[in-house]
């Protein structure tokens, strides 16, 4: 008896089953990090009776609607150290999912346009070196040999001072990472449930045991929220308040170009950065909105702020087109760093406040927040960034490295 191949296309990559009466974890988010928990609860914990909800479809959120950036190079070493992993996590990710999602380390070089800029970078680098991350400064000449579209003039009306680069940053292809994820839980397992909106949490006295959901109630031993902008609503429906504040942050692509664009090139100071795909559409995002919401959409005053500046540090790109626009929902806390860790319903864990870090961030956030559900105490990557720093006053202040930070 001979057994037949499999399609070099399958009809799926992963099952759409009933939601069970019951499992001992529920992940409420069916983007990146909801995927990469139930991962890393089942590879490094062999919990697999896991279902992961989703009110919308798997990694149709943010997951969708980023910009697909991936850097380390972050100031304190409590940030430095979970990118860093993260970053060495997404190094090793394609051959251990056996998924080509076109990981590609092109680096990432940061602007500096002002003195304070020139002062904060290089202090920056010098932090990053002493935390092991490759990272290095450059003059104006340098920055121009690295992406020689890169308009240097002194003549502009933010000039070039320089930059910081970390040449092992980089881009990979979002979807890809979602569905390679999802094939990999699927194998495992886990049951993938989408069209499944939570919308209660099933209590006993202060303990989380279940969740109510669009297709019924679903009891869990532990339950891990990893909804991003909606996770202050979630949080609010269990009986406690997130400091994080959801905005609206969109990006747009042009047309299919030539390769042109050999790295990726931020600006905080006029907020636009710039990529491309490997399709070869310019991938170009700004600052986030500045008023709360949860559209997947944004204004247009930004789009047109973006465009000036991509515009005036790359000449080459005053002919582009805009193909499309769109939209995710950040959550923004305080200090612009995440939290990841226990709250103070017993049994029900957050993983939020990534803002527009979740993307790179997305395999260390994973794994420690599946540490963190496994065991009920944090990682030591994660340990820092518990929710009781904005009581005790042990905030991680990134706003300066992520002030546009993708």
């Amino acid at each position: 008896m001979t057994t037949q191949p499999l399609p070099e296309h399958p009809d799926f990559l992963w099952r759409n089953p009933e939601p069970r009466s019951s499992y001992d974890v529920v992940i409420v988010g069916a983007g990146g990090h909801g995927l990469a928990t139930a991962y890393y609860l089942a590879r490094n914990h062999g919990i697999t009776n896991v279902a992961v909800v989703e009110k919308g479809w798997l990694a149709g959120g943010n997951m969708a609607r980023n910009t697909t950036i991936i850097r380390s190079n972050y100031l304190w070493d409590e940030s430095s150290a979970i990118y860093e992993h993260a970053l060495k996590l997404w190094e090793g990710l394609p051959e251990e999912l056996d998924y080509d999602f076109l990981f590609s380390q092109r680096g990432v070089l940061n602007l500096a346009h002002t003195l304070q800029d020139v002062r904060d970078s290089v202090r920056r680098v010098n932090a990053n070196r002493l935390n092991g991350v490759d990272a290095e400064w450059l003059e104006p000449d340098e920055v121009a040999e690295v992406c020689p579209i890169l308009n240097v003039s002194p003549r502009t009306r933010y000039p070039v001072l320089g930059a910081t680069f970390q040449p092992r940053a980089g881009i990979a292809k979002h979807d890809h990472v979602a569905w390679a994820l999802a094939r990999r839980l699927d194998e495992l397992g886990v049951d993938l449930i989408q069209g499944c909106e939570v919308t209660g949490f099933v209590k006993d006295g202060d303990r989380v045991v279940g969740v109510e959901t669009s297709r019924g109630r679903i009891h869990a031993g532990r339950v891990g929220l990893a909804a991003a902008g909606h996770s202050s609503v979630l949080a609010e429906l269990a009986g406690f308040r997130l400091p994080i504040q959801s905005h609206p942050l969109q990006a747009l692509v042009s047309e299919l170009h030539e390769p042109v664009h050999p790295t990726v090139v931020m600006s905080n100071h006029v907020h636009v950065y710039v990529s491309q795909a490997h399709k070869g559409e310019l991938v170009m995002g700004a600052g986030v909105d500045a008023y709360n919401g949860y559209g997947q959409r944004g204004s247009f005053h930004v789009i047109e702020q973006q465009m000036a500046a991509a515009v005036e540090l790359f000449p080459v790109f005053a002919r582009a087109h805009v193909l499309r626009t769109w939209g995710g929902i950040v959550d923004v806390t305080p200090d612009a760093s995440p939290i990841v860790g226990t709250t103070p319903i017993e049994n029900l864990y957050v993983n939020c406040g990534w803002g527009t870090g979740g993307f790179k961030g997305m395999p260390a956030a994973g794994l420690t927040f599946a540490h963190t559900i496994a065991t009920g105490e944090p990682h030591p990557l994660n340990a820092p960034f518990a929710l009781e720093r904005f009581a005790t006053g042990a905030l991680i202040d990134e706003h300066g490295a992520a002030a546009v930070a993708h």
